[in-house]
């Protein structure tokens, strides 16, 4: 029996579902504006692939050979990442949709990373993905308490949170109310997540970036 406190299953689940709905893109859509800004949807899946990729020890060989600048270290990921065809680079992604390296941090790092990630390629593309319940929970769980480069706890400090598709609530103050999913991406600072939400709190959650 799979054990429930191991988020590995989730995240090699999220992989394949994002690898199957990206087998048949154009090279057009491969070049679509993803919602991570500045990036198209291959480099987005580009730069999952590379941290499906690291270990602790790469990635801090990583930062300091980009003078311990994370958006520097993120980029040379991207563009290597992306040198190939994007046929290339999605069996790329695909070979390492099983693996369990990763850089320094919880686990739940990366699976909130397939989650919001995945939605940065699919919402542009007009595609959709009906999230297992305890994906998202999982997810939004991890999420709203973090603050380092996703900066959630600081958005959301003093809100309300509620789903309305989920089992799920956090915070007091201000409602912002809406699908899990649309939660979870505004949390992340995805300001097209806004307008899927409702409630007092919204406008403050988008004054917050």
């Amino acid at each position: 029996m799979a054990d429930p406190a191991d988020p590995w299953p989730l995240i090699h689940t999220e992989r394949e579902a994002l690898a199957g709905d990206l087998a048949t893109l154009t090279d057009e859509q491969w070049a679509t504006p993803s919602l991570c800004a500045g990036w198209s949807v291959r480099d987005v899946l580009g730069h999952m692939t590379s941290t499906a990729k690291m270990t602790p020890p790469a990635f801090l060989m990583a930062m300091a050979g980009a003078g311990f600048r994370f958006n520097t270290m993120a980029a040379r990921g991207v563009a290597r990442e992306t040198a190939g065809t994007p046929a290339e680079g999605l069996a790329e992604f695909r070979r390492y949709s099983q693996a369990t390296s990763h850089p320094p941090g919880p686990i739940n790092t990366w699976l909130s990373e397939t989650v919001v990630h995945a939605t940065d390629i699919r919402r542009p593309l007009g595609l959709t993905r009906d999230y297992p319940e305890p994906t998202l929970v999982r997810t939004a769980d991890f999420v709203k308490v973090t603050n380092p480069l996703l900066g959630a706890r600081r958005r959301i400090e003093g809100l309300s949170l509620h789903a309305t598709d989920a089992d799920w609530a956090s915070g007091s103050g201000p409602d912002v109310s809406g699908p899990l999913l649309s939660l979870i991406m505004a949390m992340t600072g995805r300001q097209a997540a806004l307008a899927e939400l409702s409630g007092e709190g919204v406008a403050i959650l988008g004054e917050r970036g």
